[in-house]
């Protein structure tokens, strides 16, 4: 570290040079270790100071830089960002703990999906992909014990296969149909308010609300021109997995509350049943939670019920 600032103001970059995939941690881990985060129930007031804690800032930067990726809007790449960040960290972080920090807007990217059509990723600069992930490893430790053991998506230790085996197992416990409920777009149509809501039921520091929220908010660069984002939470960025666990964990207790065999992957769900009668039944109700809990859109055109022979390939 060749700056006169304070250490503990800065990442240690040198850690990390020529570690290669040494670096990536299992998908969804929450990289906390050695971060003193508070428990699950405990007041939680003053989480930005975990977030910029050095330790957390300089994980997230290894796992940022881990996984590689394009640039954002600004073209900064990875190699480029540590000595960037060397020179500019003092004022970002001092603007986090005050909550006068501003995200950046995403980069649009448009790739195609494997069904037909595209799926729109927002790619933040490498900035915000450093401070996005740092939020994420404070806040998992947090959510993550209270999710459902059904819910399989960007969670430690869990995975499609895992999903897969469930459905196989409930199965063979006689449940022979399926319902599928297909959430329409649902990265883009999220409502803010509605995800703020519950990321508020765990979270109580003001400045990490208004972060979030304005990452939310950002906007997103179209050929050069600023678009803003009033629904939605792009994917692309390190902390949307995260904050679509928590908006679909009241969706999930709500199939719990109703001892619904399930299992749930991202925004990719399925919902087995004994009989076809009580399939359609709840296809209905459950697209009624959904839309008016929790303000989602319901594909009725490619929502069904179906015999749940082969089904264990939905994830896949």
């Amino acid at each position: 570290m060749t700056s006169t600032r304070p250490m503990q103001l800065h990442f240690n970059f040198d850690s990390f040079e020529g570690d290669g995939d040494r670096a990536s941690e299992p998908h969804g881990q929450s990289c906390s270790a050695g971060i003193d985060t508070p428990a699950l129930g405990e007041p939680l007031q003053e989480l930005m100071e975990l977030i910029v804690d050095r330790v957390n800032m300089e994980r997230a930067w290894k796992r940022v830089r881990s996984n590689r990726g394009a640039a954002g809007p600004d073209g900064m790449t990875m190699a480029e960002y540590p000595d960037w960040c060397r020179e500019h960290w003092e004022t970002i972080r001092q603007q986090l703990l005050d909550g006068t920090y501003r995200p950046q807007p995403v980069r649009r990217v448009a790739i195609p999906k494997p069904g037909g059509g595209e799926r729109l990723l927002g790619i933040p600069n490498v900035q915000d992909r450093v401070i996005q992930q740092a939020i994420g490893q404070v806040l998992t430790p947090m959510f993550d014990p209270g999710f459902s053991e059904s819910s399989f998506g960007f969670r430690p230790r869990r995975s499609a296969h895992g999903a897969i085996k469930q459905i196989q197992r409930t199965i063979k416990q006689g449940y022979r149909y399926v319902v599928d409920v297909d959430l329409s777009k649902f990265f883009d149509r999220v409502q803010h308010d509605v995800l703020m809501s519950r990321v508020a039921r765990k979270v109580r520091d003001k400045r990490l609300l208004h972060l979030i929220g304005g990452y939310l908010r950002a906007g997103v660069m179209i050929d050069g021109v600023k678009q803003p984002t009033s629904v939605g939470t792009p994917q692309g960025g390190p902390l949307s997995p995260l904050l679509s666990n928590i908006l679909l964990d009241d969706l999930d207790k709500e199939l719990e509350r109703r001892r619904l065999p399930f299992a749930r992957y991202a925004d990719d769900f399925v919902i087995l049943v004994r009989s076809p009668n009580a399939a359609r039944k709840v296809l209905e109700s459950v697209s009624r939670f959904a839309t008016r809990k929790l303000k989602l859109v319901v594909n009725e055109q490619k929502s069904a019920v179906r015999r749940a022979d082969g089904v264990a390939l939905f994830f896949c």
